[in-house]
């Protein structure tokens, strides 16, 4: 058992759901939903840097309980405030966010020759010290949550971080990680290995401090080929899932639901299905129906995955979307299998309030005798 004393969890819906359990109605939740679409986010940063946010625990913890607060009785879970490039910056790396841009690595990793390879990969990286802030800002906000909901504890995926740390930022071209995976391929799986095994240790410790559910972001996992995918992604994704569980128990800790989102990789759906986690993540280039179909009998969980973009239309189409995925992931047969959420993060602009008929309308919908 984790050392905290928390209070007993009061809606345990997604972690019921997360298990593949029959449910009274699908959880659902967000992905960035705490940000910068909700005018209290801005009102709390009061100007400070955001990675400066995600180092203060009372900061963090403050924001990622905003939308529990502002959306009560509609969503299922929080997640904590943070950010997937804290794993690249434990590893001595620097990474700023810069003002409209997104992250920005002033030093990227430019070959196995650059000096900076070398000492990255001989780097003795204690995620327990590095990442402290994390741990404390997880366990902060449990305690605020007082069992109001679940809370989601995550980390970057290996392949989407090792893309930051050769790109340097964000990019539409990919033209350094695809000269390192097609020039060095074997520096690349180096890499890839000591940042699978700093992310379990990392989940590991997310758990500790109080986490009741991860999720693995692999953001860019749709800028591989399928045969790339199997090669630089797939299997750090799966060494993640094996090897969480049986640290979790050397810890003396319950295990917990495990969720992976390989973002943009369609292909990849019936291969992530096997990868070991309890829930996949779709965007919304998947067809529910058939995701249903490719998913088959196996006791693998789906979350998603509307449109974010359908946030800025009308009701209708808010709507519209909603009725197809509960039509499509056949809700009101399977009671089961299905965490509502968008298929990517929200967007900023949103206005709160369209999110918030988004969340009506799931429970709505997903009423018992609403078909």
């Amino acid at each position: 058992m984790s050392e905290h004393n928390f209070a007993p969890l009061q809606n345990d819906l997604l972690l019921r759901a997360a298990w593949g359990q029959t449910v009274e109605r699908p959880p659902m939740w967000v992905m960035r939903q705490a940000g910068r679409y909700l005018p209290e986010y801005h009102e709390a940063k009061a100007g400070r840097d955001f990675f400066e946010c995600c180092r203060d625990p009372e900061v963090a913890s403050t924001l990622t309980l905003q939308p529990i607060e502002r959306f009560a009785g509609l969503i299922d879970g929080a997640i904590i405030f943070s950010d997937i490039l804290v794993i690249p910056q434990a590893m001595g790396m620097v990474v700023e966010m810069v003002d409209k841009k997104g992250p920005h690595f002033p030093n990227p990793l430019r070959s196995p020759d650059d000096g900076q390879y070398a000492e990255v990969m001989r780097r003795d990286v204690d995620v327990s010290k590095e990442l402290d802030y994390v741990y404390k800002a997880i366990t902060m906000t449990r305690k605020k949550l007082q069992g109001r909901v679940p809370l989601f504890g995550f980390c970057g995926a290996p392949w989407t971080l090792f893309c930051y740390m050769v790109e340097g930022g964000g990019t539409k071209m990919f033209k350094e990680t695809k000269t390192w995976i097609y020039k060095y391929p074997e520096e690349t799986k180096a890499l890839l290995q000591k940042i699978s095994e700093l992310c379990v240790e990392y989940l590991a410790l997310q758990v500790k401090a109080g986490a009741q559910i991860i999720q693995v972001f692999d953001s860019w996992a749709g800028e591989l080929s399928p045969a790339s995918f199997k090669t630089f992604s797939q299997p750090y994704l799966a060494y993640i899932a094996k090897h969480l569980p049986p640290r979790l128990k050397e810890m003396g800790l319950e295990p917990v639901p495990m969720v992976v989102f390989p973002k943009g990789a369609w292909y990849a759906l019936d291969a992530a299905c096997d990868l070991g986690y309890n829930v996949v993540g779709l965007d919304w280039l998947h067809d529910p129906a058939e995701t249903v179909k490719t998913v088959g009998d196996r006791p693998v969980v789906v979350q998603g995955n509307a449109d974010p973009g359908v946030l800025y239309g009308s009701h209708a189409s808010i709507t519209e979307v909603v009725t197809n995925m509960v039509k499509g992931f056949d809700w009101h047969n399977r009671k089961k299998g299905w965490i509502v959420n968008l298929g990517h993060g929200i967007t900023p602009f949103v206005n709160p309030d369209d999110l918030k008929f988004f969340f009506q309308e799931v429970h709505r919908l997903t009423k018992t005798g609403a078909q």
